[in-house]
């Protein structure tokens, strides 16, 4: 009988090598509901996760509640993760001051993956998180690496971007400046 951590990290791998894809843009944004089904719904409160940030702690959802977040799910070994990740860490320093807080939770199984990735660029504006057991991937059900949840200040989830290209950056920032709000 299979463990549920190793459940969990199937899922999680599973998602990973079967939707880490460039396919973002108008075709991978979704309006209407949200790109994995499940409780992720476009429209509905953003399901609670509670996650362990890479700086140390552990950080929920609900904690960043008041504040416009972009929830992104990704791994170092995606090939579109590595170009998004850094674009998200650009729009979290442009856009920290007005209320918007994005957090990248890496699905990666081993932390050393995940240390290495950041440790390439140095100093990150967004907030990191690690999540090896695949909570987030069966919580949110995305259908893409990476997939990135835009959610309001009252937690309700208002657009999701699946799968990444480098396009998409100016639509994701736009709905979070919109939002936001003005400064």
């Amino acid at each position: 009988m299979r463990t549920r951590a190793a459940r969990l990290a199937g899922v999680a791998l599973a998602v990973g090598l079967s939707a880490c894809a460039t396919s973002g843009g108008a075709a991978g944004g979704s309006s209407s509901r949200g790109s994995g089904g499940g409780q992720a719904d476009v429209g509905r409160p953003a399901p609670e996760i509670t996650v362990d940030r890479v700086s140390g702690g552990t950080l929920s959802l609900s904690s960043l509640h008041g504040k416009v977040v972009l929830l992104d799910v990704w791994a170092s070994w995606c090939g579109p993760c590595k170009q998004e990740l850094p674009m998200l860490d650009a729009i979290a320093g442009r856009l920290h001051r007005r209320g918007v807080e994005v957090l990248a939770v890496s699905v990666d199984q081993e932390r050393e993956n995940v240390d290495k990735f950041l440790a390439a660029k140095g100093r990150w504006a967004l907030t990191v998180a690690h999540d090896p057991k695949g909570a987030i991937a069966e919580t949110y059900q995305p259908d893409k690496m990476p997939t990135s949840y835009v959610i309001d200040r009252q937690g309700i989830i208002r657009y999701v971007n699946s799968g990444f290209a480098p396009e998409d950056a100016k639509e994701i920032e736009r709905r979070l400046a919109d939002l936001a709000g003005q400064p």
